[in-house]
Order: C-alpha cells, then structure tokens, then sequence
C-alpha cells in the first residue's frame, strides 16, 4: 500500500488529506478561530471553591473560568504542588488514606459517582491557589472548560502519565503475548515521575518505535515543567500540537511515501520538528510549490464535496444512501442500475461486498463516529451474511480508529459502533440550512399554496379588511395566480374580497405574508 499526506495551509485554516493508492481515504480539517482547547495545560488560578457542588472554577485566562470537580484532581499531583507552596496543612490533609477511618477523614469526604471516596474539595484547593490544570472538554454554550489535574500528554504509540510510575496498556489489545511483550519494553522508560499507558494503535509497535515515543514525550514534558515554574499564567503553558504536526505524529509508522506542504513557512517549521521529535519522517517531507493547488491533485477537492452528498454512487450502479442524525448514522445500500449477469442472490451479493468497501471509506472520509446501522440488500444465503461480514471487517481494519460489529440482527440490519475522535466532515464544513432549518426537506408549492389561503380565511374571520395582499416567492404566486386558480376565485367570491398574489423574490419557498388592506 502506497500512502502520501497532502498539507494545505492558509493563514485561517489547515487541511490534511490522507491517499492511499490514489484514492481519498481522510480529511482533517482545523480553523485558526476555532481551534479545540482539549490537551492543553495551564497554570490556573482557583478563584472559587464551591463545597455543595464538590467543584471549584479557576481562572485560564479565557472569557469564562474553568470548571474543576473534586474527582478530577490528581491527589499526588496536588500534594507535590502545594509543599512547593509551603501548603503544610493541605499537604498533610492530602495524606489522609481513602480507607482511613477516624471522624476527620469521614467529615471530609463523599462518595463519587463510581464508588470511591472524593476528599472534600476545601482540602484539596483554596481560594487564590495556583494549580496546573489540563482542558478535558472545551468550552461549551455559557458552560466553560472542564479541567483535570490528571495531566498526559500523547503521542502516537503512548500516553506519558506524569508522577506516576508504571507501564499500563489498552485493555483494547486482547492478545496476551502482545500485552506482555509491549510492557517489557515499556517498563524500562518509567521512573517515579514519569508512567505510561500503551495504546491501541501500539499493538504490532517495534522496539524502536516505542523507545522514539518515550524519549519525545519526556522531552516534552521536561519543557512544560520549565514553563510551569515560571509562573506565567496569560498563556498555556503546554499547547496540543497544531493539525499539522499532530498529524505527522500520529502518522509515525504509516506506510507514507510524500509529505507534500504548499506553505514554505511551515514547511520550514515541520522539517525542524520532525528532526528533532521524528526523524524518520524528514526524508518524505516536501515542498509543493506548484501553480496547481495542491488539493487538485488525486482530485481531493471534488471528492471532499461527494463526501457531502447524502447519496453516494457504486461502481457496479448501485448506491449508498448515507444518513447522519444526532443519535446514529444509518447506511443504505440500493442494486439501482446494477443487473448482474447470473441471479438475483448473486446480484445482491456482490452489491453487498462492493457496498462494504464503499462503506469503510466514507466513514473514515467523512469522520463518523457513534452508533451506525447499515442496511445490506436482504441476503437468504447464510454462507453470503459471513463473507459480506468478514468483508466489512477487512475494510474497516485500515481505519486506525477503534470500531466494533456486532453481526446481522434480527431485523437484517448490521449494527456497528466507531469511536468519536473529532468532529464529522458535515459538522465542520456545514451549517443548518436557514430554509428547512436541518430537515433536510422543504414543503411542496402545493402544501404552501393551501397553507396561504388556510391563513386568509383565518384572518379574515378576525378582523375586518377591505382586501388582502399575498407575499410569497416566484414558485408560490406562479402557483396561485395559475394552477390553483379556480380555489382563489372560489375563496374570493367566499369571503366577498379581493384578493391579490406580489411576487417577492427574496422570499424561499415556505415563507409568505398575508396583509390585510
């Protein structure tokens, strides 16, 4: 498999498209005034303890503070920054076991929505503290930032846990050798102040790759500690990497032929990064500097606007029909133009199979994440369920994010869930359509012409007029004053007035003013 990143950077925004074997497989996409705070540490101010809520808000430097919850607060991270403090009462405070069991333990603590034992916040932080805090979710509505004092920082094969002192792995590599073999080599990077969760995508990681991960990550965080001490709290002191150079981290290993960047300055700016942090991907970096966007090239820019069409169209004729709602995503595959040359079951069968291809690389595509239903054709072969499966399964397995299948249900139906990483490609790239307000539908020129004159005879009845003046757009009083002709002469000579249709051509379809003269 042959892989190429193309980088496209503009002042306002970034995008990365990711092809394999000439074909579109991801898009990620990041916009300078909408840049995600979530990775990102600060040294905050507490400016707030709230003992009924178990909370405290502290202050980022954002328009709103953050919100911090009991639960959330490292207790070994709190208690190292406070003796720094000279905070002897909370530090001893901190000491106090979960199990402990004498009055004052008891008095200072509550139970948290798992079980455990939360001290009270008042002994954890105070009013006019300096604490280091990481976004966990951004800011959202007139709610602000949700904070951790749990810091880690991630890379592409491992999460650095500071203050703590193992080697955890995903519980999501189910193969016991694998799990073995990966804390082997793992363990030997952990100290007291620096632990490690492998991830996921380290299961099949060389040694190699792991030792370059765990080198990067203490470097970075070394970094973050020099900032920290020197107390500067206008700024984060730790700032998640940009779409740019978080994406050729989390590429490390990928079979990538070119790294092409239309932008000389951060062109400039990755090669330095990834000689200092990747050096295996500095010789497949390049600079693009053709007249030709670099988004024309593999044809990424139109197929970044099919991704956008609900309707997605086979190769043999058939289609897919993709539907994204706020719940679930659901998928239906039709045979459409698609004959087949033997019989039905094989016809269907092999829209299935092309279906599964189609199917894996729109929701890498298009980023799309939770609960998906995907209606195959209805098969009566069982032998044919298992192969449309396996084949689902053997698509999916390029996509590095997390997916489960649960198999054909009862209905026939095919139920799926991928992990949410980031925003879909719809949510990004669109808005709510101001006609239909998101149905996705608009009413028929016919449901509006009956609506208006509903809505004269209503008015009418209210009050009194002389004459009535229909607003509607072109479609709606072409309507009228032709096809639906005959009612408004009958409604006319109904209420004994006149009635007359002005075409307002800034009007859509569902909007009309009824106004009484």
């Amino acid at each position: 498999m042959s892989g190429e990143l193309l980088i496209n950077v503009t002042p306002s925004e970034t995008r990365v498209a990711l092809i394999e074997n000439g074909v579109l497989q991801e898009v990620h996409v990041e916009r300078e005034a909408r840049r995600g705070l979530v990775g990102n540490i600060y040294l905050g101010k507490v400016i707030r303890v709230l003992p009924g809520m178990q909370a405290a808000f502290v202050d980022i430097n954002l328009d709103k503070a953050a919100f911090l919850h009991a639960s959330d607060i490292n207790f070994k991270l709190i208690l190292n920054q406070n003796k720094n403090q000279n905070e002897t009462e909370v530090g001893s405070a901190l000491e106090t076991k979960p199990n402990q069991t004498s009055s004052q333990t008891s008095n200072h603590t509550s139970n948290h929505g798992n079980g455990e034992q939360v001290p009270d916040i008042r002994t954890l932080v105070h009013e006019g503290q300096y604490i280091m805090v990481q976004v966990v979710k951004d800011p959202l509505g007139s709610k602000g930032a949700r904070l951790t004092t749990d810091i880690t920082i991630a890379s592409r094969y491992l999460v650095l846990m500071p203050n703590a002192s193992h080697a955890g792995i995903s519980q999501r590599i189910e193969d016991v050798n694998e799990r073995n073999r990966l804390k082997n080599i793992v363990t030997p990077y952990c100290d007291e102040q620096h632990g490690f969760i492998v991830r996921t995508a380290a299961e099949g990681a060389c040694e190699k790759e792991l030792k370059h991960d765990a080198e990067f990550l203490r470097r970075v965080w070394h970094k973050v500690v020099e900032r920290k001490q020197r107390k500067q709290t206008k700024f984060a002191i730790y700032h998640d990497l940009p779409l740019a150079f978080r994406v050729l981290r989390d590429f490390v290993g990928e079979a990538l032929e070119r790294i092409r960047i239309d932008s000389k300055l951060s062109f400039d700016q990755l090669a330095e990064f990834t000689q200092e942090f990747v050096p295996e991907v500095t010789p497949v970096l390049e600079y693009y500097p053709g007249e030709r966007p670099i988004f024309d090239l593999f044809d990424v820019e139109n197929e970044i606007q099919k991704a956008l069409h609900r309707k997605i169209d086979l190769k043999s004729g058939g289609s897919l029909i993709i539907d994204q709602t706020e719940a679930m995503t659901t998928v239906d595959i039709n045979t459409g133009a698609f004959v087949g040359h033997r019989n039905l079951e094989e016809t269907i069968f092999n829209t299935n199979i092309e279906a599964t291809i189609a199917i894996a690389r729109q929701l890498r595509l298009r980023n799309l994440g939770g609960i998906i239903i995907i209606d195959f054709i209805d098969m009566t072969i069982d032998d044919h369920k298992k192969r449309v499966l396996h084949s689902l399964e053997v698509a999916l397995s390029k996509d590095n994010v997390k997916f489960s299948i649960s198999g054909f249900s009862s209905l026939g139906l095919v139920e799926m869930t991928r992990k949410r990483t980031r925003e879909s490609l719809e949510h990004i790239l669109c808005g709510e359509c101001s006609v239909c307000s998101g149905r996705g539908h608009l009413k028929t020129v016919e449901t509006v012409c009956f609506e208006i004159l509903r809505e004269i005879v209503r008015v009418n009845r209210a009050h009194d007029a002389d004459k009535f003046i229909v607003y509607a757009s072109s479609a709606v009083s072409e309507s009228l004053i032709n096809d639906e002709y005959h009612n408004l002469a009958e409604l006319e000579v109904f209420i004994g007035k006149q009635i007359k249709i002005q075409t307002e051509t800034m009007y859509n379809q569902e909007q009309f003013d009824v106004v009484m003269m």
